[in-house]
């Protein structure tokens, strides 16, 4: 459970500010009265949650690339955080096949560079960086991965992942261990979802984009099981871990943050849920191949910050896929987004279930 008065009146320097999870952050930490610092490059779309929930007015907004260490070290320097939360990313397996070398860089020597930035300021009491699931590696047996496990990656997106967990635990061995230093985790949640994300060849995405043009949605790996969650469930993990971090060294490492084992189902029981949600003759079908390679299972086991965090996901899978479905078509009959996405917002963090 979030601490509002934890947060009222926290500095926090959020990377990614303008992408999908970047946004929702963002929303609930002015929700909670936290002072936000955000540091991105533009959104890539036009309904992008940033864009249509206004959130540059609730904020200071700050377009830049964190590839950028010289520009990156000035501003974040100038914002003095008293918390630094690393969202942004190169976030999708398949450009990561397209672009490896931007992947790289952009996952493992931005990581680099928040952290490089984040040492020199002595405000700074918590760093949270944010990877992905991905991050271990995956041998195919189904099992849910635990925070000890190996480490890997095949496709350049997993490996960088994988990477900027290293360059974490490498900086803070080096750098960040002795007595007053920011202490430092990393969070590794499964396959979010929820309204404002408009990546492509991301599931939910790609659905909304189809169903709304009136177009069948096509699945490359429907059998392909996933760990599903509405990403406000990892934010608010993410924020009680911050929470705990700043108090407590025993709280330094990676934490998993996945939904419950019920929500970690095939894509064509989501794509089922989606269909059925949407009506107006929604409909998907399988997409003729060859596709990259993706893992055929991903699982998380949760047991750590479920005992240590207190954290448990609010949502199930319908609940989440029902808000989402709800937030997509609020845009398309021309809702006032910023008020649907706050009461979205207050409706998940203020309630356990939504009826």
């Amino acid at each position: 459970m979030t601490d509002p008065t934890f947060w009222r009146g926290k500095k926090v320097f959020l990377t990614g500010h303008t992408g999908f999870k970047g946004a929702w952050t963002s929303l609930l930490l002015r929700r909670l009265g936290a002072s936000v610092f955000g540091y991105a490059l533009p959104p890539t779309h036009q309904s992008a949650l940033f864009v249509i929930a206004r959130i540059a007015d609730d904020i200071k907004h700050c377009r830049g690339d964190i590839r950028d260490l010289a520009a990156l070290r000035t501003t974040m320097a100038e914002a003095e955080p008293d918390v630094v939360i690393h969202l942004a990313a190169q976030a999708l397996v398949r450009p990561s096949y397209e672009e490896p070398v931007e992947t790289f860089a952009t996952n493992v020597m931005g990581t680099v560079h928040v952290l490089e930035a984040a040492r020199h300021l002595r405000a700074v009491k918590a760093i949270l960086i944010v990877t992905s699931d991905k991050c271990y590696e995956n041998n195919g047996a189904g099992t849910a991965f635990r925070e000890e496990d190996r480490i890997g990656g095949n496709d350049p997106y997993s490996n960088s992942k994988a990477c900027a967990e290293l360059v974490t635990h490498s900086y803070h061995q080096s750098f960040f261990h002795t007595k007053g230093a920011a202490r430092v985790a990393t969070a590794r949640a499964g396959n979010v979802f929820g309204g404002g994300d408009w990546a492509r060849d991301r599931l939910i995405p790609d659905a909304m984009q189809a169903f709304l043009a009136g177009e069948a949605l096509l699945i490359r790996n429907p059998n392909a099981v996933r760990p599903w969650q509405h990403t406000l469930d990892p934010v608010l993990g993410y924020l009680t871990l911050v929470e705990r971090l700043v108090d407590d060294e025993r709280f330094v490492g990676g934490w998993n943050f996945g939904p419950n084992a019920e929500s970690e189902v095939p894509v064509k029981t989501v794509v089922d849920h989606l269909v059925q949600l949407w009506g107006d003759g929604a409909c998907w079908r399988a997409a003729a191949g060859p596709h990259p390679h993706e893992a055929a299972h991903l699982r998380l086991n949760c047991d750590k910050a479920r005992h240590q965090l207190s954290w448990r996901p609010r949502l199930d899978l319908a609940q989440g896929l029902r808000l989402t479905i709800d937030w997509y078509k609020g845009l398309r009959d021309g809702r006032d987004m910023r008020k649907f996405s706050l009461d979205q917002l207050d409706q998940v963090v203020a309630t356990r279930s939504i009826n």
